[in-house]
């Protein structure tokens, strides 16, 4: 099973930011309650997916209506809106622009987009928050609601259709209960709504606190429906969450992705070290199991080895009486080969052994001794002997020789 993802929210308190916790697909538990005004200023905040809820002062939001219910066409349609009436992001302070959906009807959707201030001075967590988005957004909503809180120790409302925000607004107001001052800054923006075609009646008025007494009369004047006091929802992950990012945040996440690029780069580079080490070390292993497999082969074989060198050394010794080319007969045979024919040449002597030859001979002619040397030395069945032929002697009976021929390496 896979590990439970643990959200953390940083929510606007009345006096100071809370921090709620808890896992994905349970409600969320509030983990402090602070008087730290800055969200810069939190400190122990719990290992998680962090979750920035920004206060209702950071924003401006901005109803509307377009003639379409294409998505694709809401984004540049709720910036030529806020082009008509002043409102110029910087384009260089990271995505401070979001729209969500009101009421979606055939060509005709109410909107609502929300511009966030450029973050100041520790306004942002000492941790890089994974998300962000706004408060008035996090807490559960049915019907048409008027909504009242304390955010940071000023009273902010939120108008909701059906449960979708519509407006929301922060004040100046710092009164310990709802005042005239609130209630006409709301029925101020609940006219700007109605000449904008945004007509809204509230069916429930709400005030949020954690004081046990609460002074509603100003709103029971202004409005119809009798306020409810309850303590504030706890809240909840908004779907969808916003695109909401700063610039302070794009940018360290860019450079964490570039050092995440870099150390899969490194780490890849070394994969395919390891992996060229790996492979020449396999070939290095089979050469090494193969050497010694063939070691082992020899070494098997070595008595068989042993046993055929002194078979073929016993052959050798016999190889004088057993081999045709050593006997005498067959070396005779060759010899008298090369005696040309008709000459008259006579062998008076032949001592042949199979190392050793010794030739005494006579003829009258002294071409016929020369021919019979040369035949000699070129009999491919004597080539094995190094002749030594001497100038043939002349006698009163013609031309003797003395020829020898002896094997490489022979004695004497």
């Amino acid at each position: 099973m896979s590990k439970t993802t643990e959200n953390v929210l940083l929510v606007p308190g009345e006096s100071g930011w809370e921090i709620w916790s808890g896992p994905s697909t349970a409600a969320l538990t509030l983990h402090s309650a602070t008087t730290i005004d800055k969200a810069g200023d939190l400190t122990d905040i719990p290992a998680g997916d962090l979750l920035l809820l920004f206060p209702v002062k950071a924003i401006t939001a901005v109803p509307m209506r377009v003639s379409s219910d294409d998505d694709a066409l809401f984004a540049d349609l709720a910036a030529l809106h806020a082009e008509r009436i002043g409102l110029r992001p910087d384009p260089m302070a990271g995505q401070l622009t979001d729209h969500f959906i009101i009421a979606r009807e055939p060509e005709n959707t109410a909107l609502v987009s929300v511009y966030l201030r450029v973050p100041g001075e520790g306004d942002m967590p000492p941790r890089g928050p994974k998300s962000f988005d706004i408060s008035a957004r996090a807490f559960p909503v049915t019907g048409d609601t008027l909504a009242v809180w304390k955010e940071l120790g000023r009273w902010v409302f939120a108008l909701f259709h059906q449960g979708n925000l519509v407006y929301c607004q922060a004040t100046s107001v710092t009164a310990a209960s709802p005042d005239e001052d609130l209630a006409r800054e709301i029925r101020l923006a609940l006219m700007q709504l109605g000449l904008q075609g945004m007509e809204i009646e509230p069916t429930r008025v709400v005030v949020w606190t954690s004081l046990e007494i609460t002074d509603t009369s100003a709103l029971a004047k202004a409005f119809q429906p009798t306020p409810e006091v309850t303590p504030r929802p706890a809240p909840v992950l908004p779907d969808p969450l916003s695109k909401l990012l700063p610039a302070d945040v794009r940018a360290a996440r860019r450079e964490a992705r570039r050092k995440q690029n870099i150390m899969l780069g490194v780490a890849a580079v070394a994969l395919i070290y390891v992996g060229i080490i790996g492979w020449f070390g396999y070939g290095l292993w089979k050469n090494n199991s193969e050497t010694q497999a063939l070691i082992k082969q020899a070494q098997e074989a070595a008595p068989e080895g042993e046993a055929y060198a002194l078979h073929m050394a016993k052959w050798d010794e016999l190889a004088d009486a057993i081999e045709l080319g050593n006997s005498p007969v067959e070396i005779l045979k060759n010899i008298a080969s090369c005696i040309p024919p008709n000459s008259g040449l006579r062998l008076r002597t032949a001592d042949i052994s199979a190392s050793e030859i010794k030739l005494i001979g006579e003829a009258q002619q002294l071409q016929s001794v020369t021919t019979f040397n040369l035949n000699l030395t070129k009999n491919q069945d004597l080539s094995r002997f190094e002749w030594q032929n001497p100038e043939p002697n002349q006698s009163t009976r013609g031309w003797e020789f003395v020829y020898t021929g002896q094997l490489p390496g022979a004695q004497n």
